[in-house]
């Protein structure tokens, strides 16, 4: 099995414990035919990160997210193929988000062109009764260009807030209001769907060729750990977007057991926060 140690500088649990001060402001702005509104709440909390797959962006901020929670709950394909994972630690989950009623989370907002169906394309309603053609009678469904890059996911359309913030200098969740939109949020899926549409070859030359059996089937007590070199991504990313951010991806994100949350994991094993990227990983995952 390949082996990765990880790269190492100095410690930055020192930030992970004190989260810094920064504005970050917002304005609304909703999917149309033309846009199309991404949810981030892992790797794209980062601007940078979110430039080199979305490299015309527009109108990056912060949201909020109702009644899912964000979890490290399964292994992704591309840890693998980038070889920043850690098999005798299991340290090579990545995050999704997972309906639960009462959970929440800050993500990061922004819009992207949409004009050619490139993300998102209109299906016809099946179950419109009296279809006049309308766009009412329409719904969005990922296309397949999107799916490729988001390969083990469920991408659904789900609501959240705009977050808007009343004073000038930091945002707080007393001092800011909401309107209630929709975008694209990533979601955890299962094995039976991902072979569904892409087949077991791929599911073996993705998953299997690297001996894992299973994308989504990881129990509470697996002992799943996060992929070092991309918690410390989000870590970071999460930091940079500001404190309500930052606390939001400390407190409300846990590991497969849907309790641990990252603030404990990192007290816990503080070397995350050391464990580098590969160089030509580095500024992608970079924070």
């Amino acid at each position: 099995m390949p082996r990765n140690n990880y790269n190492h500088k100095h410690s930055l649990h020192d930030e992970v414990e004190e989260p810094s001060t920064s504005s970050s402001s917002s304005s609304s702005s909703s999917s149309t035919s033309d846009s199309i509104t991404i949810l981030g709440f892992g790797s794209l909390l980062s601007k940078t990160s979110a430039q080199m797959t979305f490299p015309n962006l527009q109108n990056f901020r912060l949201g909020k997210i109702q009644n899912y929670k964000r979890v490290f709950a399964h292994p992704a394909s591309i840890f693998f193929q980038r070889d920043i994972i850690n098999y005798d630690t299991k340290e090579m989950s990545s995050l999704s988000a997972e309906y639960c009623v009462g959970a929440s989370f800050i993500c990061s907002v922004f819009e992207v062109c949409n004009n050619n169906g490139e993300l998102m394309e209109r299906q016809r309603s099946t179950n419109s009764h009296d279809n006049d053609g309308s766009l009412e009678d329409y719904h969005h469904v990922p296309s397949m260009a999107f799916r490729e890059r988001e390969e083990e996911f469920d991408i659904i359309m789900v609501p959240y807030e705009e977050i808007i913030s009343n004073s000038s200098s930091t945002l707080s969740s007393s001092s800011s209001s909401s309107s209630t939109k929709v975008g694209i949020l990533c979601c955890r899926s299962t094995d039976e769907k991902y072979i569904k549409l892409w087949g077991q070859k791929r599911f073996d030359e993705n998953y299997k060729k690297y001996n894992i059996d299973t994308i989504w089937n990881w129990g509470k007590d697996s002992g799943l750990r996060p992929c070092g070199p991309y918690l410390r991504h989000c870590v970071l990313a999460a930091k940079k977007m500001g404190p309500v951010c930052f606390d939001s991806f400390l407190d409300e994100t846990f590991l497969v057991d849907r309790k641990t949350t990252i603030r404990s994991y990192l007290r816990q094993y503080p070397h995350v926060m050391d464990t580098l990227p590969p160089p030509e990983l580095q500024q992608r995952y970079g924070g």
